[in-house]
């Protein structure tokens, strides 16, 4: 994970690091941006162990498709209202570690072959750890840096 990310919310003066932003967009305030990225991490974990385990996962979450991820974007927020900011910090910080560790698990080759392992069907395990970790931060990065600003 960034530690720019971090970085900006420790730039905020900590009596105001869990205020939420009076809008209607889903992401009011750090803690809604670090579960979004913590629940991901999580989807991620578990599309790769049940497909490693030669299970075909259920992308991108039981009971939803991907046409469905502002229904699971706002759930995934909705499930997370009761958690403190550092208790997000530090959730997040665990998960990215995890899923650093699995990425390290893998050789370039087995990362970026296309249909190396069934479950990845035409794409590879590239797409799926780049989704959930360096496309979604770069997306949280920026919220952070917009609700930073308005604070």
């Amino acid at each position: 994970m960034s530690i720019s990310l971090l970085g900006i919310i420790h730039s905020v003066p900590r009596n105001k690091r869990s205020l939420s932003l009076e809008i209607t967009d889903r992401d009011k305030n750090f803690r809604d941006v670090l579960m979004h990225l913590y629940e991901w991490h999580a989807m991620l974990e578990r599309w790769y162990r049940e497909g490693m385990a030669g299970d075909t996962p259920s992308m991108p979450a039981p009971g939803y498709k991907w046409r469905n991820l502002k229904e699971l974007n706002y759930q995934i927020w909705m499930n997370y209202q009761e958690v403190s900011l550092s208790q997000a910090i530090r959730k997040l910080e665990l998960s990215h570690e995890r899923v650093m560790a699995l990425i390290q698990n893998h050789t370039e080759e087995e990362i970026m072959t296309k249909k190396h392992y069934k479950w990845v069907k035409t794409s590879n395990l590239y797409s799926y750890f780049a989704a959930n970790t360096v496309n979604h931060y770069i997306w949280a990065i920026q919220r952070c840096t917009e609700i930073a600003k308005k604070l």
